[in-house]
């Protein structure tokens, strides 16, 4: 990326009228994630006296002063909100709050694909992101990592996918191809992974998601919807589907007959639920709400359901799961499911509490082993895809309009959902 010229000194930026500060330009963080370099310093502001440029040129002093690469990509930030030719919903600020927004995306390329992007799940990463709660957010940011559509237009070099095929694109994006883990199908362990929206890819623009019209992504990180496989369907298994089946192929949860524990009963546990049922496996669910003992024996089938609350309900199913898939979203004390465990037992954590205590004990005298997990591989994607589909495994959701999603994220926040939004793009943007 190109930095700014330092040479010699620029009286225009010496001779700036007062004004707001320019983010880009002044938070080192996004100077740095745009331009790639710190910005200039600091320098005292004050009115042009007679022979010095007036007030009413310094800004094109400036821009004179900037690498033609830096002009374009300042231009075309500021341009982009007013037109372009993917129409979105983003978020302006940290209020979280989203609205119509217009920007371009990119001419496809040799090994891309282009889809017309029919339908997207709604995440809590949504929230997250479209609020700054992790202080990285460049605005405007436009959410969505649970991609389903319909393939447009294809790439020179592009050999798995065809215009009309059913595809799906995940939590990422890029990665950088070479390492041991993306040789190993491992991409969302790259280092170099790009992130699908708020991310910044291999030319320094920040990716922008799927509460849009079409997207443009690399063949390696889409996913074949199989024919018949409802795309409203698919959007939520490229998040909320493979978070939950990694970590139960890695540990040997397809072992019919075996006892799974679910805790959480949300986006990812009900489709541990399912995983588990269709695994053969006897699922117990653990949740804080007695209100979701119906829904999840008679809706999702799971064999037992237990109040994590009640000691007693505890303790009478100490050491008798072998397997754990923990999706609690909130901190939460560990040893006492971590008790509930076999010998040799594995408990699976997906979410991210504040910290993790657990006594040394609880691990070692059982020979218990507590395991991280997060989304999953392209090759582990797209098998859990084909899964799903030969099982008829499908994801509960509820589907709405894009207009209706500031209020889909408050009740998210709220865990008022059964069990996933997601959002007809298709029919949002007619």
């Amino acid at each position: 990326m190109s930095h700014w010229c330092r040479e010699d000194p620029t009286p225009a930026r010496q001779l700036r009228p007062e004004r707001k500060p320019n983010k880009i330009l002044e938070d080192p963080f996004l100077h740095a994630r745009f331009l790639g370099s710190s910005p200039p310093p600091k320098i005292e502001r004050r009115a042009p006296v007679r022979g010095e440029v007036g007030a009413g040129s310094w800004f094109l002093c400036l821009l004179l002063s900037l690498p033609p690469s830096c002009f374009c990509s300042l231009i075309g930030m500021a341009a982009e909100c007013e037109s372009g030719n993917c129409h979105a919903w983003a978020a302006k600020d940290p209020s979280g709050t989203l609205s119509p927004y217009k920007f371009n995306r990119r001419t496809v390329q040799s090994g891309d694909i282009s889809l017309r992007i029919t339908h997207c799940g709604v995440c809590y990463a949504d929230v997250i992101w479209t609020r700054n709660q992790h202080n990285d957010s460049v605005y405007p940011l436009v959410p969505g990592h649970e991609i389903a559509g319909v393939v447009t237009e294809v790439g020179s070099d592009v050999n798995g996918f065809k215009v009309g095929d059913h595809v799906c694109v995940g939590t990422y994006v890029n990665s950088c191809r070479d390492c041991e883990n993306c040789n190993s199908f491992l991409e969302n362990h790259c280092s170099k992974f790009v992130f699908t929206f708020n991310g910044v890819d291999t030319d320094g623009t920040v990716t922008k998601g799927g509460y849009s019209g079409h997207i443009v992504v690399h063949e390696r990180y889409c996913y074949k919807i199989p024919d018949g496989y409802p795309l409203e369907k698919a959007a939520p298994l490229v998040c909320a589907g493979i978070t939950v089946y990694t970590p139960m192929i890695r540990h040997n949860m397809n072992q019919p007959g075996k006892s799974l524990g679910v805790i959480g009963l949300g986006g990812l546990g009900h489709m541990a639920v399912k995983f588990g049922k269709s695994f053969g496996l006897k699922v117990t669910v653990f949740s804080t709400s007695e209100s979701k003992r119906e829904e999840a024996i008679s809706l999702l089938g799971a064999d037992n359901f237990v109040i994590s609350s009640d000691k007693k309900q505890m303790e009478s199913l100490k050491s008798s799961l072998h397997f754990i898939v923990d999706t609690a979203s909130g901190n939460h004390p560990f040893d006492p499911y971590l008790s509930l465990l076999k010998v040799g037992g594995v408990m699976a954590l997906l979410s991210f509490p504040e910290e993790i205590r657990i006594h040394p004990a609880t691990l070692n005298l059982g020979a218990r082993t507590l395991a991280g997990s997060v989304t999953g591989g392209t090759k582990d994607t797209q098998e859990m895809i084909n899964f799903c589909a030969a099982n008829k495994i499908y994801p509960d959701i509820e589907l709405i309009k894009i207009d209706y999603i500031n209020e889909a994220l408050g009740r998210l926040v709220n865990r008022d959902v059964r069990y996933r939004f997601v959002i007809d793009i298709e029919n949002s943007f007619k």
